[in-house]
């Protein structure tokens, strides 16, 4: 099993899963043209479409890809049917399907939006995340809170630390820019912004990272450092000293970063 990262729009990603066979699944198609010349210059055959969630630069190919192939089968969450253009397999918390001959595993992880779900990959030890997970970051919170999301991000962190993490965005060396001003004295953190900086400037992707990668370096991830929690904290005096409440404002900050 392959994937491959297809750059689409401004700043998304969309993967083609590609198994041995040449079947191919698409996550997140915004647009199809980049993923249809994906699909040829790999020599696969797309058959399915895995959305993430329903927000349009991440469903915006679907249509178009149908068009060119009609049998496609869709994927997405049962809860987001109406949200979801021409989903055909409407899939719930811990469902599972085969795809060229492997497991994927559907893990609900709402609070970007309400019907947002991650596609865990045991075999391949990858997880797509959508918009809910990013390398250094999170996604905002348009449809949840912050428990919601810590609670979310809480079940991917779960994962074994090894798992590769594919995410919805190219968003990697601002959000750890921003992590920085939060802990400039993490070693690891300072470290992985420089290598990211340098695959930026060659233009290659930061994806994937890993849980292990995140644990050690994104803030959403880290309410145990005292570093972070005290910078917080002097931002916002009247914040309770509780990883939620350190978790919202952190949220606040990036949003206005």
């Amino acid at each position: 099993m392959r994937i491959v990262p297809v750059p689409v729009l401004l700043d998304n990603y969309a993967y083609l899963v590609i198994a041995e066979s040449g079947a191919a699944a698409v996550v997140d198609p915004s647009e199809a043209a980049p993923v249809l010349r994906a699909v040829e210059r790999e020599g696969a055959t797309l058959a399915a479409i895995w959305n993430t969630h329903h927000h349009w630069d991440h469903v915006g190919g679907n249509r178009d890809l149908l068009i060119a192939h009609p049998d496609l089968r869709v994927v997405g969450y049962a809860g987001d049917r109406a949200r979801i253009p021409g989903i055909t397999d409407p899939v719930e918390d811990g469902a599972q399907f085969d795809f060229g001959g492997g497991m994927v595993r559907v893990i609900f992880v709402p609070a970007h939006t309400s019907g947002h779900v991650a596609y865990h990959l045991p075999l391949q030890n990858a997880v797509f995340t959508g918009d809910t997970l990013f390398a250094g970051g999170c996604g905002r919170l348009f449809e949840g809170d912050a428990r919601m999301m810590s609670d979310s991000l809480g079940r991917l962190t779960a994962l074994s630390a090894d798992t590769r993490v594919f995410c919805g965005h190219e968003y990697t060396e601002k959000n750890l820019r921003f992590a920085l001003t939060l802990e400039p004295s993490n070693a690891e953190l300072a470290a992985k912004y420089r290598r990211v900086e340098a695959q930026v400037g060659r233009g290659e992707p930061t994806v994937p990272t890993t849980i292990a990668e995140e644990l050690a370096t994104n803030p959403f991830l880290r309410p145990s450092s005292e570093e972070l929690r005290r910078v917080v904290l002097a931002k916002f005096p009247d914040c309770p000293d509780d990883p939620i409440a350190v978790f919202a404002k952190t949220r606040e900050l990036k949003d206005s970063f």
